[in-house]
């Protein structure tokens, strides 16, 4: 894709959050007026929220605080945080992000939610798709991992849709907001392998 630059210079393309469009999706940058939709739609919902570290919002001011420390940080390059949104009706159902970026690997994480009232329908897998390909596409990113708890196989689906394989299972990885300890299910994608199948 790209030569290799001199060492120590970085070899990750850092494009921000661009907006990024599907067939039936458009992933763009959250505003402060979505904090409603955030809520409403997964923040504040236990079904989904019970497989994520930090638990449910108890109170729409609580998120409207978690989206101001998502828009604040738009400036940066390095921050890549899309919303969810569905082109037929402009509702806001989820957000992806990638993170952990490692200079020296060129690897990174992946995370995703999707509202309860969207399971099941194909969006997590689209949006999943959408992202690791502008990773590998454009920033050059190496490797893209993914993990889930193993009490939501679901997720584990959208990954394996997406060309994840899985690569293990880490005990207790997680402690959810009612202190339980989780085991999680590791997923791994590398950009060579993701090129002979996408091309």
């Amino acid at each position: 894709m790209n030569s290799r630059l001199k060492a120590g210079e970085k070899m990750i393309h850092y494009l921000g959050t661009p907006i990024l469009e599907t067939d039936r999706l458009v992933l763009r940058k959250v505003e402060l007026s979505d904090a409603q939709s955030v809520f409403d739609h997964w923040l504040c919902d236990d079904r989904v929220m019970d497989n994520l570290i930090k638990g449910a919002h108890k109170s729409v001011s609580e998120t409207i605080e978690r989206v101001k420390e998502i828009v604040s940080q738009y400036d940066s390059e390095e921050f890549c945080y899309w919303g969810i949104e569905l082109k037929t009706s402009g509702e806001l159902i989820g957000a992806i992000d990638l993170f952990q970026f490692d200079s020296l690997t060129e690897n990174c994480e992946v995370g995703y939610s999707i509202g309860y009232y969207w399971g099941n329908k194909g969006y997590g897998t689209e949006a999943l798709r959408a992202v690791i390909d502008f990773a590998f596409r454009h920033m050059n990113i190496h490797k893209i991992s993914a993990a889930h708890n193993i009490d939501n196989p679901a997720s584990g689906k959208i990954m394996r849709k997406n060309g994840m394989e899985q690569e293990g299972t880490i005990k207790h990885m997680i402690r959810n907001a009612k202190n339980h300890y989780k085991d999680c299910a590791v997923y791994g994608l590398l950009q060579e392998d993701y090129f002979k199948v996408m091309k």
